[in-house]
């Protein structure tokens, strides 16, 4: 087991490697909104610039799953702390790199492939970076702190998307004039300075004792992915219970701040609301987390599952009523008491799944599949809506966020309860030994 203070740091590193992910991430999703079809596609009409911006956005989806194959791999091989380096390094410059780069009217085609290019990168990197942070947390937490240690770190994820929202907000106030020339750029290039702060902090972290100890006695698996090929139905059960926590914030913080400055809310009423939402969700992540060490890990997921498929109508219902203070409540509603109660679960679910030998591989993947299927939430409900009619007939988008809460509800609520189990067992979830007394206690209780 880790000292306290070690602990610490690992919680913090999770922290800011998400925040840096998710940052360098929405930031992207707003440029593609707002900048890039102007300045990447110029050649295009508006419309069709638009389309083709948000396009590369998906990129950046298409490439996780790949990043979540090779890194994990490599984490499972060589260690994860130094995959996790690589992962900063490679997200923090690409991001980076974003806003140095020249437009279409400078170098012409060149521009929008070399955008293409860093988002590949961008996507990759991220393929690497979750499941890494995630697992390291869990790997260095004693059993009885691991649901909140590793939320700590899972709470990094609405910072970074606070942090971009608030950085775009203020950069959209310059005039047009100076946005598009020059000011669009300064969110990118902070990215810099984050990656600095973030490689400080992890540089400093140590590496997994379980890595460790897999390494002294020459356990590593030279083929994790044959591993997972041979025991499919867990990574099967990981990527399906990672899907809502992930599509809910697709759908809320994609398709439903579009959604409703279409029905005549102001987008900066929208940001705000989706602001005050993140703030609330920084906070209430931990306090769901060391609510999981508590009372276990699937009570508070299925809590947040079911609160979803029964939410989902009156939470579109409050939009739909055109009241700034109830739009507010549902954005609130949605990240801050539904959407983390699964989101800081997950982190220490998914590490519970799998043995330290293909860890890092097996997370990596299940949450990256999951991330690339809720990539296309905002067009597969943007789809529903017009199949139902468009306006605010919203009514087939709901029907498919019950199906795909209902369909994780169910995966869980038939899984083993993983709280307290011993992550030296292959197959952790799968009924193990408990590591210490008070593990000993919660296994008692199961």
């Amino acid at each position: 087991m880790s000292p306290p203070e070690e602990v610490r740091r690992v919680a913090v590193s999770s922290f800011i490697g998400n925040a840096i992910e998710f940052y360098d991430f929405i930031l992207f999703s707003s440029a593609a909104a707002l900048i890039f079809g102007r300045l990447f596609f110029s050649d295009l009409a508006p419309a069709l610039g638009t389309i083709v911006s948000f396009a590369t956005l998906a990129t950046g989806y298409v490439a996780r799953p790949l990043g979540g194959i090779v890194l994990g791999y490599v984490g499972d091989r060589v260690g994860r702390k130094t995959v996790l380096l690589a992962t900063m390094i490679t997200m923090g410059l690409a991001s980076g790199l974003i806003g140095l780069l020249p437009t279409y009217a400078h170098i012409g085609a060149a521009a929008p492939i070399l955008l293409v290019v860093l988002r590949l990168v961008q996507g990759f990197a991220v393929g690497g970076e979750w499941g890494g942070a995630a697992l390291l947390a869990a790997e260095h937490a004693p059993p009885e702190r691991r649901g909140w240690i590793t939320a700590l770190g899972q709470a990094g994820l609405p910072a970074g998307g606070l942090l971009s929202t608030i950085a775009m907000a203020l950069v959209a106030l310059l005039p047009q004039e100076q946005l598009f020339s020059w000011g669009w750029r300064i969110p990118f290039l902070i990215s810099f300075a984050l990656l600095g702060v973030g490689l400080y902090v992890r540089l400093h972290v140590a590496e997994s004792p379980l890595f460790e100890e897999l390494a002294a006695e020459q356990r590593q698996r030279r083929r994790p992915l044959r591993h997972i090929a041979r025991r499919p139905w867990p990574l099967v059960r990981g990527a399906i219970t990672a899907v809502p926590p992930i599509s809910i914030s697709s759908l809320f913080g994609s398709f439903a701040v579009s959604y409703a400055v279409g029905i005549g809310f102001s987008r900066a009423t929208v940001l705000w609301a989706l602001g005050v939402a993140w703030v609330g969700a920084i906070v209430m992540t931990p306090v769901y987390g060391r609510l999981s060490d508590r009372v276990g890990r699937r009570p508070v997921y299925l809590g947040g599952a079911i609160g979803l498929a029964v939410a989902v109508f009156p939470l579109f219902w409050m939009i739909n009523s055109g009241s700034a203070v109830l739009l507010f409540i549902a954005m609130f509603l949605a990240f801050t008491l539904i959407s983390v109660a699964m989101s800081a679960a997950l982190a220490a679910v998914l590490a519970e799944m799998f043995p330290t030998e293909s860890r890092y591989t097996a997370v990596s993947v299940a949450y990256q599949a999951a991330g690339l299927g809720a990539g296309f939430v905002p067009l597969i409900a943007g789809s529903l809506l017009a199949a139902g009619g468009g306006g605010r007939n919203i009514g087939l988008v709901c029907a498919f966020t019950i199906a795909v809460a209902v369909v994780a509800a169910v995966i869980v609520l038939f899984g083993r309860e993983s709280r307290g189990v011993d992550l030296r067992d292959a197959g952790a979830a799968g009924g193990t030994r408990p590591e210490t007394p008070v593990a000993q206690g919660i296994a008692a209780e199961r």
